[in-house]
């Protein structure tokens, strides 16, 4: 029986390259390695919900979005994607606190009245005293009691931006602090007038107490917070934000994550996690709170405390900012101990506990929700440097010690910081801009193209420059390739096949096929090589740039096929990033859709193009059957009517080619109806400009003509000239004698002379045009 020849493996002639991340637990990029197949754990810090979504935001969570979408999409692991809300902290406790008592104070004050003066000045004084003292030069702060004496002096003071950067220094927010000063400064300056003046309606009171928001949020809650006792006011705070949150995130095109979970949702949980810290020996409490032992946690066997940032272990400044602006830090046995439960003061919202009613610690949350979901360890855990120290290594910290662990994250992953202008955002720094704002500026893709186009890791600089010239031109770069790839198939597939025995797959059809392998094969290794999407982006840019020269170059011998197969991988890698949306045989990134825009109405879409292409159609045939001399002239200009103004509103270019077959691309409206107006006004300007000369000259011309009015026989006579300029005259009119009857000298008779005759041309010229006036006018009528 015959027997199937021996068979060997091919021998592999490249290794595919590994997926590394920069890991900030190691500082250095390591292979990645889940711990169970292709199933990934991945935890990612959400935000704390008391205000509007920002900037930095949108640098965070659109960028963990592009590292999950390369995940999943492109490397194809099954991933588990987790994010928290932290719905309760000392933030959303002070915000929701301060504004119910400005929105109640509003609604008690229904005139303007002496007392309110009173009360917001001294809300006023105590901000300076609170707020703006910290920032002046010691020997510039105002004394107790003197703050309106010395604001004047300080308002001027403040215009010196040599003087207000040095303040900063001091208090970073010391521009923010001032601002606000100053604007209630001026509210009471005009409240004082208009209780002077008889004004004191409600609309007075309430422009005062607006003007005045910040300062009397501080003062009212200093007074009044210990009253707040509402748990709704501080939920109901948390939730409107949250949703405002997910309403950015998805206008971002953020997608949802896998699991949300809130902290108010896992108190009890935080409790059980809290107990099992202190059981394990690294808790302990202190009248009603309980803080992790740090010193204790590091010397254990197997444990190591702020694995992420060992060097911030004794920076005060930050352990004290992570605990928060309510926190009771007296107690502690350490400087870096930090709370996992907290007791609740009078105007906290709390829960029962072991150790009295209190409220969770900011790091607990997410090692109690991430350890519900994950257990003792997870692949992934992500979110903003400023993160990593102390609420990251405080996480792993409590979560190590209650699971008696090594280690509870596999890979920390941190994206950069965002610097705006060239500062980092912040709002003292007047560079803090809301989604919502950005989104008024620039698209969704732009946003996205910018931080695809800089590390996930490093500092992005954000600024009017880049968006403007590197973003819209990687983006225009793209849409116009696009444009054109989609043109020329829907040409080849109106056309049909070409079934002229000719093999159009020649040597520059290979050529940018090995350029398209190439391609796939250095994107590949830019995005193992820690995401690195800028390097993987300067790849599609490279073969879209190559693929044009060969369109260019090929003209009638393009091979479609080639050229097509390019454009839908560009376009697949830039959906996978995030970039557009729409259906996958779509050549392209896809287009912005709104929710439901699935079914499509073909009457809608074709009648006003089948309309454009009747009325076409409609002018041609009345110009053949009138027939004439300018009926072929009239042809020509209504295809151009049908190119430059019927279509464009459509979004159909037609580009003419050398052939006589005029190219169709679709391009949105918006960009032709300006390329066209922009044409339009270039050509009305040279239009403009040449009519003017035109005139200029005209009038020139005019001007030497109406010298020409006058005969020369009557050019040296009155009123041509003064009278008595001269007393007698020969018969040509040329002067003889001056008016005193003296005869002329021979340089003034040889002057008159020439002047006579060259009166005599222009005269001449004159009646030439006189004469062909009066005959036009004769025409026309």
């Amino acid at each position: 029986m015959a027997a199937q020849p021996p068979w060997s493996p091919p021998a592999r002639k490249a290794e595919e390259p590994v997926l590394k991340l920069y890991n900030s637990l190691t500082r250095t990029k390591t292979e990645f390695v889940p711990t169970n197949g292709r199933h990934v754990k991945w935890y990612n810090c959400g935000p704390t919900v008391y205000d509007a979504s920002h900037m930095g935001h949108a640098r965070n969570y659109v960028t963990q979005d592009v590292l999950r979408r390369i995940m999943t999409d492109y490397f194809g692991y099954d991933v588990h994607f987790v994010m928290n809300i932290t719905d309760i902290d000392d933030k959303i406790i002070l915000r929701a606190r301060q504004t119910h008592l400005v929105e109640n104070f509003r609604s008690e004050s229904s005139s303007l009245s002496q007392k309110l003066l009173d009360d917001v000045a001294a809300a006023w004084s105590a901000y300076v005293e609170s707020k703006v003292r910290k920032g002046l030069p010691e020997a510039e702060r105002p004394g107790k009691g003197k703050e309106r004496e010395a604001w004047p002096q300080l308002s001027a003071r403040f215009q010196d931006k040599g003087w207000r950067q040095e303040c900063l220094k001091r208090d970073e927010k010391f521009e923010m602090h001032f601002n606000a000063t100053n604007a209630s400064y001026t509210a009471i300056l005009a409240a004082e007038e208009s209780l002077k003046a008889g004004q004191t309606g409600q609309e007075a009171a309430h422009k005062l107490i607006d003007s005045s928001h910040d300062v009397l949020a501080v003062w009212l809650d200093k007074q009044y917070g210990s009253t707040v006792t509402d748990h709704s006011i501080f939920r109901s705070l948390a939730a409107y934000w949250e949703g405002q949150f997910f309403k950015d995130m998805r206008r971002l095109r953020v997608r949802d994550p896998d699991t949300l979970t809130r902290v108010t949702e896992y108190v009890p949980e935080i409790v059980s996690f809290v107990e099992g810290i202190v059981k394990n020996g690294y808790g302990y409490a202190v009248d009603g709170s309980v803080y992790f032992d740090t010193r204790t946690f590091d010397r254990a066997d197997g444990h190591t405390y702020a694995k992420l940032e060992p060097w911030s272990k004794s920076n005060t400044e930050l352990l004290e900012e992570g605990e928060g602006a309510l926190s009771v830090t007296t107690g502690r046995r350490s400087p870096a101990d930090f709370a996992l439960w907290k007791a609740s003061k009078p105007g906290e919202p709390s829960w029962p506990s072991p150790w009295g009613p209190g409220r969770p610690g900011w790091h607990i949350e997410c090692s109690v929700m991430a350890s519900a979901i994950f257990g003792d360890n997870m692949d992934i855990h992500s979110g903003g440097i400023d993160l990593a120290f102390p609420h990251h290594d405080n996480e792993m910290a409590q979560s190590e010690a209650y699971h008696n662990c090594p280690a509870w994250v596999n890979y920390f992953i941190h994206t950069g910081h965002l610097h705006i202008e060239g500062l980092k955002m912040s709002k003292s720094l007047k560079n803090f801009i809301t989604i919502d704002e950005i989104l008024q500026r620039y698209t969704a893709r732009q946003l996205r193209l910018a931080f695809l186009t800089q590390l996930w890791n490093a500092k992005v600089d954000f600024s009017e420059a880049f968006m403007t010239t590197e973003v819209r031109g990687v983006e225009g770069a793209f849409n116009n390739f696009f444009t054109l790839v989609k043109a020329l198939v829907s040409q080849a597939e109106a056309e049909g096949p070409k079934l002229d025995d000719r093999n159009r797959f020649q040597e520059p059809e290979r050529e940018l096929t090995d350029a398209l392998h190439n391609a796939q094969t250095s994107f590949r290794a830019a995005l193992c090589d820690s995401f690195n999407t800028p390097q993987a982006l300067d790849v599609l840019r490279e073969l879209v740039s190559r693929t044009n020269v060969y369109i260019n170059s090929r003209g009638a011998n393009l091979d479609v096929s080639v050229v097509e197969r390019i454009a839908r991988w560009v376009g697949n890698m830039l959906r996978m990033f995030g970039l557009g949306e729409g259906e996958t045989d779509e050549i392209g990134w896809g287009q912005e859709r709104d929710a439901g825009e699935g079914t499509v109405n073909r009457e809608e879409v074709l009648m006003p193009y089948l309309r454009s292409l009747s009325s076409f159609r409609d002018g041609v045939r009345k110009l053949a059957i009138a027939g004439g001399d300018r009926a072929l002239k009239d042809i020509l200009a209504l295809s151009d009517k049908l190119r430059d103004t019927d279509l464009v509103p459509l979004g159909v270019a037609l580009d003419d080619q050398e052939d006589g077959k005029a190219l169709v691309k679709l391009v949105p409206p918006a960009e032709l109806i300006k390329a066209r107006e922009e044409k339009r006004a270039q050509a009305e300007a040279k239009a403009a400009k040449k009519a003017a000369a035109v005139e200029a000259e005209r009038q020139k011309r005019l001007q030497k003509l109406e010298k020409g009015r006058v005969p020369p026989q009557e050019m040296f006579k009155p009123p041509n000239v003064p009278e008595g300029t001269y007393g007698s005259w020969d018969e040509n009119g040329l002067p003889l004698t001056d008016g005193e009857g003296k005869e002329l000298s021979k340089n003034q008779t040889k002057k008159a002379q020439k002047d006579w005759t060259n009166q005599q041309k222009l005269h001449e010229e004159f009646l030439q045009w006189q004469r062909a006036e009066q005959w036009q006018r004769a025409e026309q009528r």
